[in-house]
């Protein structure tokens, strides 16, 4: 996303995403309060674990100036849908 979208994520309709990833928990806190005063609810931050995961939010850079290209504008953000999962792990 881009800086205007994190900062007041009611730009862009629905229920989209943030990521969050780190080793350091207090970190990890102080940086989900920060997104919480942006209007962030705590149902739209995915915790996606230690520092390692940030390497694959990354590469969603490509991506991202693609549909920029193609939009022609940055206004817009990821959303991850998923399954009603069962206790078994499957949907």
């Amino acid at each position: 996303m881009n800086c205007r979208i994190m900062v007041d994520p009611a730009r862009v309709p629905g229920d989209h995403q943030v990521f969050l990833s780190g080793d350091d928990p207090d970190a990890k806190r102080a940086t989900r309060e920060l997104l919480h005063s942006f209007g962030w609810p705590d149902a739209r931050i995915l915790d996606l674990g230690g520092i390692e995961t940030a390497r694959g939010t990354e590469m969603l850079l490509p991506l991202w100036l693609r549909l920029m290209s193609t939009l022609g504008h940055a206004e817009f953000n990821f959303r991850v849908e998923t399954a009603e999962v069962g206790a078994d792990g499957t949907a």
